[in-house]
């Protein structure tokens, strides 16, 4: 037997109804989901009426609940109104003769035989969903179980966990009944999952004097109420929210209290901020010099990164240990520093550490702890790893190449436990994927199932950025990561997932919007399909201004003009597939269609055919049909920027504006291709806008893989 198989056996009766209520239903693909618990007929025996026109079931959440289950009561409520248009009234205790939704925690409380809570007790957020007689039990074997089994009820009810970002309105039910249900969840295959909300640029405030969102500005709470209900909507247990936006102590206390474990980036030593060393004057408030140097300022460092453990040290935290720099650079080694000597310091460095943060907590509660292995610091550990004398309970985090791809896995798992940190969003290089999702689900089921195989499974980190763009694939990270036996048991994992979700968000058009997915897909299969006809026109524009000027110009590329024709034969049919699906979608799925599929090809297409009008404009035989491509061109990219402005919808304004990220003439500005050809057609030719060297330029990749053009 493989290994693979050994480890799938324990968690296969994961996610299983009981057998005397209905088939154990393992793959959570499968069958639609939302709504799947409703009766939408007469109520049969077993049933539980939740609501029915101005009354219903109470919620019932013991007073030694924790916040995070009182919280996931509050969501439930509300989605019980928006779901029948009646709110349960959220109670402490059960009111005799009425009809209860009972959240409760193995351990506070007596619970009826059929939850079998001596087989939930111990358990990592195990839980169980089980109606009886006017009642409904959520019981977990902790509290974050207790709460998932609410969030896991709202969606079988009707709910979109991804709302938010979607704006699915639930179905309408009064009465809403609830099926007899007996639903058995086991622990999740990763331990600890979360996103990561890195290169904030679109939320923060206020606006900088470019009018661009204040790089270190604040991001509103409401943003991360949003992203941190997502989070717990797909089962999630952690949030990394922070990168060089100003920190408030009230984002990482709410993260906590909601039930989310409070981590951060592999720069982030004991989320301490060493970005805010001198950009938030964190250096002159923790009373040390703001030098970031262990060889010439160790206690200053030390003292720096204490502080924050002394702000977070209440709250639910798993510490990032190690060091590099301020930023998301390697640590600046005096010259002459070998690897032993780096190995001996990131040993003196991570004891040190982990021994503050023990001494900083509570007795009896252990600490955690992650050493991502980012960038240069995965090369440095493979050279010699029983050098860093990493300590047992550090989690030891691998990474991918930026772009979804695993760099380096365990292959022997040690005394530690192992995880890895993965990215769907990514700012650097020619690996950014900043305006919409490229790292495609065959390419995120094959790594993670790779992930699986050598048990990496403590921890999981994904890059979401702002999250809205990326959440087709945060959907499908949390379904594997909760219950990869089950996703791995049938072939074709990947196929499955893009089925199911077609089916569960675009019904009855789901056949035509798999097919619009698929051509999607196979397009922007890589970041720089993204500006790859951006930078043709730019090119172009070059040529253009040559020839308007009198200079001498070289004819376009010829091996690049034969791709961009190609090209948008292969755009204008992936159009037509959408245009086909979206025309019997509903007002909600056409909005949400046009920004998780066609907005992505639309942006590929409009520029290609901008560049094609440019080449034909470059190749015209006098003036004035040069100028009339030339105006031509512009058509489309005035069409895009309306399509920018139509995805632009409440909450969502500002998104696809220029920021410190898609600034000026950067291959990340979508609207590039536009500002660079409306300004060479207002100077009648004359000049074409030219950046400053290293303006606006992103920071180069980390650990990326080289620069690739696959057209």
């Amino acid at each position: 037997m493989s290994r693979f198989r050994k480890y799938l056996g324990p968690l296969a009766l994961a996610g299983s109804l009981v057998p005397a209520v209905g088939v154990a239903q393992a793959d959570p693909w499968a069958a639609p989901v939302r709504g799947s618990w409703v009766r939408t007929g007469p109520a049969a025996s077993g049933d539980v009426v939740l609501a029915s026109r101005d009354s219903g079931a109470e919620i019932v959440v013991g007073a030694a609940e924790n916040l995070n289950v009182r919280q996931a009561a509050v969501f439930l409520a509300g989605d019980i109104e928006t779901i029948s248009g009646y709110r349960p009234p959220i109670v402490t205790t059960p009111t005799a003769g009425r009809t209860s939704i009972r959240l409760a925690t193995v351990g506070n409380g007596t619970l009826p035989a059929a939850i079998d809570a001596a087989a939930l007790r111990g358990q990592w957020e195990a839980y169980r969903v089980v109606t009886a007689p006017r009642t409904v039990w959520l019981v977990g074997s902790n509290s974050r179980g207790t709460a998932f089994a609410a969030y896991t009820l709202s969606e079988r009810l009707g709910v979109d966990p991804l709302y938010l970002w979607t704006g699915y309105v639930p179905e309408h039910h009064d009465p809403l009944v609830l099926k007899a249900t007996r639903f058995a969840q086991g622990p999740p295959t990763f331990r600890f999952r979360g996103f990561f909300h890195d290169d904030e640029d679109i939320l923060p405030r206020p606006f900088d004097a470019r009018g661009y969102p204040l790089q270190t500005g604040d991001v509103p709470l409401a943003w991360y109420r949003r992203f941190f209900e997502t989070a717990l909507r797909l089962r999630m247990n952690m949030v990394a929210p922070y990168v060089r936006v100003h920190r408030r102590f009230e984002v990482q206390q709410l993260a906590s209290d909601w039930g989310l474990y409070y981590t951060s980036h592999h720069y982030d030593i004991l989320v301490s901020n060493p970005f805010g060393l001198v950009t938030f004057n964190l250096a002159a408030e923790r009373g040390v010099r703001p030098d970031y140097d262990w060889f010439t300022n160790r206690d200053g460092l030390l003292a720096f990164w204490r502080g924050g453990v002394a702000e977070n040290h209440d709250l639910d935290v798993i510490w990032p240990v190690g060091l590099r720099n301020t930023s998301d650079r390697a640590y600046t080694w005096p010259e002459g520093t070998t690897d032993a000597d780096k190995a001996r310091v990131f040993r003196e460095v991570i004891g040190l550490q982990t021994a503050m943060v023990r001494d900083a907590l509570p007795p009896g509660h252990a600490p955690l702890f992650h050493f991502t292995m980012y960038s240069e610091m995965l090369e440095l550990y493979r050279r010699d790893p029983a050098a860093f004398g990493l300590p047992d309970d550090v989690i030891i985090v691998w990474p991918d190449d930026n772009d979804g791809h695993m760099r380096g896995l365990p292959t022997d798992l040690g005394r530690w436990k192992h995880g890895v940190y993965y990215h769907l969003a990514y700012l650097g290089g020619n690996l950014s994927k900043q305006t919409t999702h490229i790292v495609a689900p065959a390419t995120i089921a094959r790594e993670f199932q790779r992930i699986v195989q050598v048990g990496a499974t403590e921890y999981m980190l994904v890059n979401v950025s702002e999250l809205r763009d990326y959440v087709m694939g945060a959907r499908l990270i949390a379904d594997i990561t909760w219950n990869a036996p089950a996703v791995y048991a049938s072939p074709d994992p990947a196929g499955r997932f893009v089925t199911w979700w077609t089916q569960e968000y675009f019904a009855p058009a789901a056949a035509p919007a798999r097919a619009a997915y698929d051509r999607y897909h196979a397009l922007l299969d890589t970041p720089d399909k993204l500006w790859y006809a951006s930078e043709a026109v730019q090119n172009l524009i070059e040529r253009l201004w040559r020839r308007t000027t009198g200079q001498p110009f070289t004819p376009f590329n010829a091996d690049t003009l034969a791709v961009l024709q190609a090209r948008i034969a292969r755009l204008d049919t992936a159009l037509a597939t959408t245009e086909q699906a979206a025309a019997t979608l509903t007002s909600a799925q056409q909005r949400f269609f046009s920004v998780d599929v066609a907005l992505g090809l639309r942006i590929d297409e409009r520029q290609t055919r901008a560049a094609l009008q440019l080449a034909d404009a470059l190749r015209a035989p006098d003036s004035g049909g040069l100028w009339r491509l030339i105006h031509d061109a512009l058509a489309p990219l005035e069409q895009l920027e309306a399509d920018f402005a139509r995805a632009e919808y409440p909450p969502f304004d500002r998104w696809y504006h220029e920021t410190w990220i898609r600034a000026g003439l950067q291959r990340n500005n979508p609207h590039r291709a536009y500002v660079e050809l409306r300004a060479f057609i207002a100077s009648d030719g004359r000049s074409r806008l030219q950046a400053p060297p290293g303006f606006g330029q992103p920071p180069p990749a980390a650990g990326a893989n080289p620069t690739v053009r696959t057209p």
